[in-house]
């Protein structure tokens, strides 16, 4: 009968719980980066900056910046069409703040970056962009 090692397991074990929390500090970090930036986007088009961290209310607050009926938050929550109406919110959502592509892109790619340049950057709330 062969013997467990039961010391490489703890030590196989520590590793990832360091590795998870490790991970999370870092997905947290992010998340208060893209908050901030949003609490900050809001307070320029003139809304409250609280309402970036109210689940949802967030949501209906992007669409009155970008100019969207509320009962888009329906389209949000349907699988598929919920990626191209999120990609068309960024690229709305720069265009309101005075900005091109590039920072559409960077809203979709990187926006626990994109959301606080628009936030403490020199964009400025321009409005709803015409379509």
């Amino acid at each position: 009968m062969e013997e467990f090692d039961y010391e490489a397991t703890d030590q196989g074990a520590g590793i990832l719980a360091a590795l998870g929390a490790g991970i999370m500090i870092v997905y947290l970090i992010i998340f208060v980066l893209v908050i901030i930036g949003l609490w900050k986007m809001f307070e320029k088009a003139g809304k409250p900056g609280w309402a970036a961290i109210i689940p949802i209310y967030n949501i209906i607050v992007l669409l009155e910046i970008v100019g969207k009926p509320i009962w888009w938050i329906i389209l949000l929550l349907i699988p598929f069409v919920n990626f191209f109406v999120g990609i068309y919110l960024c690229h709305l959502t720069s265009k309101a703040y005075g900005k091109d592509i590039v920072m559409t892109l960077l809203l979709i790619f990187l926006p626990f970056v994109g959301f606080p340049i628009l936030g403490f950057g020199d964009a400025k709330y321009v409005g709803p962009p015409k379509d």
